[in-house]
């Protein structure tokens, strides 16, 4: 198995999963105040570790028309000032080189999306900042092709990653998770995040845009806990309907704290 570490303050490895936590995109500097300090307090009343999550660049988006983001410099300068006035971890991910040393003066993990998992630069950038790094598993690839990833990470100095099931594509606009995958990468001594929300995607499902079936995820979730994940990734926003960006699979922030005390009383029933 991996060696623990700490991202922050939140354990990699400890006794029980941690959470990534946050709304899909950041829609507004209100917005994701607004939501930090909600899931923080959530959070402490639980007493479950969290890293705070907000993307500032949806940069995959199906349609040209769709909400993007406030851009790298000022989305980080958001997350940063967060995450130092709440004490919590922050992620987001990055796209390119260039944004890993931008985002790794503000950001604690930085993510990598699934559709650029393999990009062997974008890899060597981001461990090269120091930064804990999270990468998404193509949609496109294996349980065990993960290995190569982290052997990439590796080869570049980096010991402190996540690697981060979200589902394999699944014929045309839907998705599928294995759970056997959980386990198959946990066997290889990786430390494995489930991500709950973009697991039920169904990507460009509704055209212009990502569908979904959030009403699975946490159902997926509760699967994911009892195979012993180190974590686990959802996304939460106050208002999903009127989301602008990945509503249908964002978990309602009025559900999340039921959620997350069930999540843990799994995980101490099956370990």
């Amino acid at each position: 198995m991996f060696t623990p570490f700490q991202i922050g303050n939140v354990p990699v490895g400890g006794p029980a999963p941690f959470f990534i936590l946050g709304p899909c995109a950041l829609e507004s500097e209100e917005f994701a105040w607004d939501m930090a300090r909600s899931l923080k307090e959530i959070a402490d009343r639980t007493g479950i570790h969290f890293i705070f999550k907000a993307s500032f660049d949806k940069a995959n988006r199906t349609s040209i028309s769709s909400f993007r983001g406030p851009g790298v410099e000022e989305g980080c300068r958001i997350l940063g000032e967060i995450g130092r006035e709440l004490g919590v971890p922050v992620t987001t991910d990055i796209h390119n080189e260039a944004q890993a040393e931008i985002a790794a003066a503000h950001i604690d993990l930085l993510q990598i999306p699934a559709f650029l998992c393999r990009q062997t630069d974008l890899l060597e950038a981001a461990a090269k900042t120091g930064r804990a790094v999270n990468v998404k598993k193509g949609q496109f690839l294996a349980p065990l092709d993960t290995v190569n990833i982290a052997n990439k990470l590796r080869s570049f100095g980096c010991e402190k990653f996540l690697l981060t099931e979200r589902g394999t594509t699944f014929g045309y606009n839907n998705l599928v998770v294995d759970m056997r995958s959980l386990y198959w990468m946990r066997e290889e001594g990786l430390p494995v995040i489930f991500d709950a929300t973009h697991s039920v995607q169904r990507p460009g499902g509704l055209g212009g845009a990502t569908g979904g079936d959030g009403v699975l995820a946490p159902v997926l979730a509760r699967a994911a806990v009892a195979t012993g994940v180190e974590g686990v990734f959802m996304e939460v926003h106050s208002d999903p309907a009127n989301a602008m960006s990945d509503g249908p699979n964002q978990i309602p922030l009025e559900f999340i704290e039921d959620l997350l005390v069930k999540l843990i009383s799994i995980h101490h029933a099956s370990h």
